[in-house]
């Protein structure tokens, strides 16, 4: 059967998202405007995955509890120029994507390997999403140093190597393959998968070798491909997830 419990992808995204913002501007080198852009965007997915739980009858009291702390701390701090209050709402939120993991063990059977993906793939997500707005914020702030961006380019490419094995932990996506998993679809979501984290890898390669280039250009492009990365990461976390709840 496939599912996936969208009040835990929405809150794992807001707190991804929200410590990558911290990682960003804790050197002061971005505008205020950014941090108040992200501190909304992802205050407003935190409060959506509280309502995902509602109307689904889902709700995990220590998830929606923090994810609402998330919601009251992102406003609160939202004009804010000291980066250290962003390391709040992510420390917040991961306490409730724990939870949702331990929650979660009971589906995969595995409460390590349940910690391990949840933990790791909101890191994920949260650095693609951060990238791709980072790169749209060169054209408010062209004078912004690459290396910006460059540091979360390098987290990504990390990471997706770990996510991709982190799925691969039995019972895994190779249960897809070998068909032990009934994924609905004859095995055809388990290519699909393997595709996006294909995908996802050659793009952040791409995306690197982009922003070796000097004209400012390179950083709109690097942009674009991070705009493709975004719909391959979000496959590759979702779609196993799904298949393997």
């Amino acid at each position: 059967m496939i599912r996936l419990d969208a009040a835990t992808v929405l809150l794992q995204w807001a707190t991804g998202g929200l410590f990558f913002l911290w990682w960003t501007t804790r050197r002061h080198a971005i505008g205020a405007g950014y941090g108040w852009l992200l501190r909304g965007i992802y205050s407003v997915l935190a409060a959506g995955g509280i309502a995902a739980a509602v109307a689904t009858d889902g709700v995990i009291l220590v998830r929606e509890a923090t994810a609402a702390a998330v919601v009251v701390v992102s406003l609160a701090t939202l004009r804010r120029t000291n980066p250290r209050w962003d390391l709040v709402a992510p420390v917040l939120g991961a306490v409730g994507v724990l939870a949702a993991a331990v929650d979660a063990a009971n589906a995969v059977g595995d409460i390590a390997v349940s910690l391990v993906r949840v933990a790791v793939g909101t890191v994920f997500l949260g650095a693609v999403s951060d990238a791709m707005l980072l790169g749209h914020w060169y054209l408010v702030q062209p004078g912004l140093p690459r290396s910006t961006l460059n540091e979360l380019v390098s987290v990504m490419r990390v990471v997706a190597p770990v996510e991709i094995v982190v799925m691969l932990l039995p019972t895994g996506m190779v249960s897809v393959f070998t068909g032990a998993v009934d994924d609905g679809w004859d095995g055809t979501l388990g290519w699909f998968w393997a595709a996006c984290a294909v995908t996802t890898v050659v793009l952040v390669e791409v995306t690197r070798v982009a922003l070796r280039e000097k004209s400012y250009s390179a950083v709109m492009a690097a942009t674009g491909l991070l705009y493709l990365a975004i719909l391959s990461a979000f496959g590759t976390d979702l779609v196993s997830r799904a298949v393997l709840a």
